[in-house]
């Protein structure tokens, strides 16, 4: 944000709405591309299915009542709101929770990169052999972090935002062998309804970019990860009846940011997009291949081929894969 004296609440009725990038999850989350204080901005909102006349979304945000913001880093903010008009709906009160029926995201200012992926978009199927992710996708990963896109990471890790958030971290700095990590709740988690639960692991270490740099030499950490990550999760919401068998995680590949991390959610969340085929890959399945592959300890993931979706507006396809497709008449190899 670039003014920090600017409450974040103050963003949303001043959202300008331009366009719709998309609409998914049978209608509950509309994605709306548009501009505050002429800068670009995405406004995503979940709800029951929404009216798609450009009358109702030009006026949606400046109607939103009891407005609550949950948190801010860099060029992202998430919200509680209710969909009731403030002159027709409640002023708050003792009911204010119960009447927030949107979890809102904004992306201000947002770049043409957010733009392609929050599009609708055809997918295509794609297969990342060890040498294209060597000579092609490992220098495209290198370009993505140094174009300054992973400050919001490094500002959780650092403790400079969300540390009111943290459920567990290892001591920062503390940690030998570059082991330290923390967990604490997905922005796109409400915090309240247990069966869409969300939970992310950030890890300290800045050479693990994806399951790619992953090794045998990994596995142990991994493992004992994976063991704070469920008894933390457990700990701090056993209260409202979760256990560790109600508990996925998982590792997107391409993920979103090449910065490792590791997903952890309820059974039963809705098994969409991000948990598809060709998306995510259990830990617990990457723990075992590491440590059955052969090879000595620098053995790693970054030898095998993977298979994996991708949208067409995406850089990886119209850079790597569809350029490769033309060449060699598939669509990676």
């Amino acid at each position: 944000m670039e003014d920090p004296t600017q409450p974040p609440e103050s963003l949303i009725p001043d959202f300008k709405y331009e366009r719709v990038l998309n609409q998914d999850q049978a209608g509950r989350r509309i994605i709306l591309h548009g501009e505050i204080q002429s800068k670009p901005a995405i406004l995503i909102l979940e709800r029951g299915p929404f009216p798609s006349s450009p009358a109702y979304l030009s006026n949606l945000p400046r109607t939103l009542s009891q407005l609550q913001n949950l948190g801010a880093n860099d060029i992202y903010f998430w919200y509680l709101a209710s969909s009731h008009s403030r002159a027709s709906g409640s002023n708050g009160g003792s009911h204010e929770g119960e009447s927030q029926d949107l979890k809102i995201n904004l992306i201000y200012p947002c770049t043409a990169q957010h733009i392609k992926k929050y599009s609708s978009q055809g997918v295509r199927l794609v297969h990342e052999t060890a040498a294209i992710y060597m000579e092609k996708i490992r220098p495209y990963m290198e370009s993505k972090r140094s174009e300054g896109r992973l400050n919001w990471v490094y500002n959780i890790i650092e403790g400079q935002t969300e540390v009111e958030d943290v459920i567990f971290r290892t001591p920062l700095g503390e940690s030998t062998d570059e082991e330290g990590f923390l967990l604490l709740p997905d922005l796109n988690w409400d915090r309240k309804t247990m069966s869409t639960m969300h939970l992310m692991c950030l890890v300290e270490r800045r050479d693990i970019w994806s399951l790619r740099d992953l090794r045998k030499k990994h596995v142990k950490w991994l493992r004992d990860m994976r063991e704070h990550l469920l008894d933390s999760a457990v700990k701090c919401y056993g209260e409202k009846g979760l256990e560790r068998d109600q508990l996925k995680l998982y590792v997107h590949y391409q993920p979103t940011y090449y910065h490792f991390h590791i997903h952890i959610v309820h059974v039963a969340l809705e098994a969409g997009v991000t948990q598809a085929t060709g998306k995510a890959i259990g830990l617990e399945s990457i723990i075992e291949t590491l440590e059955h592959m052969a090879g000595d300890e620098e053995s790693g993931m970054e030898a095998l081929e993977m298979c994996y979706t991708i949208g067409e507006a995406s850089e990886l396809w119209t850079e790597i894969f569809q350029p490769l497709k033309t060449e060699n008449g598939t669509s990676s190899r």
